[in-house]
């Protein structure tokens, strides 16, 4: 997103502003891009964390709020945006907008397949593909932006005001950078922040930190639609007799059964509510909304199916970047033995209900990577875990020998991707090679 605005600010027109970027770090991809950055007429400063005077700061949200850089910045004392708000700024596209600790990414693109099937013009963008700078030159008022925004992102908006806010759920993550729950929650929450009576908020009921939130914002007197798989109350986003039922704007609407769609989990049952919701609310037909909602496919990295070796089952959730994540992937393996792959580098999260639930699923654990001994001690006293290993690589193999016909490994990591790989997608890759590996073994490739 970083590159994607200065690239946006170094083509204004006539008199554009000056344009400066500063990054703390030094490598040869960032060499290369600074070069072609400084082609457009931006100065460019790597390695280190000065910053020149400037009337606005557009930080990237990858950058921690207490890291030097960011202090450097603040002491300037000049307004600070993240890229969605100048995006927001500078659009004349109406916004759908989805956040959540959990499930944004398949709500984003379930919200963009509806519309698309209901021959509604989207783009998705924001943290699930292209950032919102680069698209908004490229559409006009008629296109729909569905855009999945993080806490960081939220955290520097001041004016963004999308049609549609989607919290889907807000639970333990990121502590690492936002130091409490109750920061991280306000963050999230600030999605709802410039929302009028002619728009609508979404949110799921079924955790304490959003519940709270869509008490507040119906205490405000906005429109909530209320998303709970608990509540079977006559209103909002429900399901009924196994029926997705959603009502908006007064009109109630049964839409697909639950068994009738192709995403695994309880909380892919949450996710299609909510999209179904956003969809019928900016005016997908339903019947386009019962379409899109039987065809959607699961997406790559997220219980996503990757093989069979040896009649046991291979699925890659190296999205599952935080223990609520893992658990709500077990539900979608009920009745099924499961060897689950937790490990990669922790992010100051509590790891104990994790261990808790696992073992009430009666699934087996292989622990990996630098939160390997972190995990281990969650499950002191269990019989659980089955192997603890350096590398993903050897927690496959490891895992292959555990599971038998029948039963199903899963990658559902609950922590970053960032002591082994670039990220979860490459984790994701990895994981995928390394079960085609042990199919070429086993001679089922």
């Amino acid at each position: 997103s970083g590159l994607a605005t200065a690239t946006y600010l170094a083509g204004a027109a006539g008199d554009g502003p000056r344009v400066s970027v500063v990054d703390e770090r030094s490598d040869d991809v960032l060499l290369a891009r600074a070069e072609s950055l400084r082609a457009l007429g931006v100065a460019v400063e790597l390695g280190t964390s000065n910053v020149p005077d400037a009337d606005m700061i557009v930080a990237s949200p990858g950058i921690p709020p207490t890291s030097a850089l960011m202090r450097a910045a603040r002491s300037l004392g000049v307004p600070m945006i993240a890229e969605l708000e100048l995006a927001f700024r500078v659009s004349r596209s109406p916004f759908i907008a989805v956040t959540g600790t959990n499930g944004k990414t398949t709500t984003t693109n379930l919200i963009a397949h509806l519309l698309a099937e209901a021959g509604m013009p989207n783009r998705a963008v924001g943290n699930i593909g292209p950032p919102v700078i680069s698209v908004v030159t490229e559409v006009g008022a008629e296109t729909h932006l569905v855009a999945e925004v993080s806490s960081f992102q939220l955290a520097l908006t001041e004016r963004f005001h999308p049609n549609v806010a989607v919290l889907l759920n807000i639970t333990p993550d990121h502590l690492d950078w936002h130091g409490s729950m109750d920061a991280y929650s306000a963050d999230k929450g600030r999605i709802f922040d410039n929302l009028t009576s002619e728009d609508l908020a979404i949110i799921g009921v079924d955790d304490e930190y959003s519940l709270r939130w869509a008490r507040d914002v119906t205490a405000r007197g906005l429109e909530v639609c209320e998303v709970s798989l608990r509540s079977h109350a006559g209103r909002g986003a429900r399901v009924e007799d196994d029926m997705l039922v959603v009502t908006v704007g007064g009109q109630r609407l049964e839409l697909v059964y639950a068994s009738e769609l192709r995403l695994r989990g309880t909380h892919n049952v949450t996710n299609a509510l909510a999209a179904a919701a956003a969809a019928v609310f900016v005016g997908a037909e339903p019947e386009a909304v019962r379409s899109g909602l039987r065809s959607f496919e699961p997406l790559a990295h997220r219980l996503e199916p990757v093989g069979v070796v040896d009649g046991v089952e291979y699925f890659n959730d190296s999205k599952a970047t935080n223990p609520d994540a893992v658990v709500k992937a077990l539900t979608g393996f009920t009745g099924r033995r499961v060897v689950v792959l937790l490990g990669g580098r922790g992010k100051q999260t509590d790891f104990g209900p994790l261990a808790s639930a696992v073992v009430a699923h009666g699934a087996a654990a292989v622990l990996f990577g630098e939160a390997r001994e972190e995990l281990a001690r969650a499950f002191s006293g269990s019989d659980a875990v089955v192997a603890i290993c350096p590398t993903l690589d050897g927690a496959v193999r490891e895992a292959a020998s555990a599971a038998g016909p029948g039963d199903a490994v899963l990658l559902s990591p609950a922590c970053a991707s960032f002591d082994e790989f670039q990220g979860y997608a490459h984790r994701g890759e990895a994981f995928r090679a390394a079960v085609a590996a042990l199919g070429f073994e086993g001679g089922e490739l």
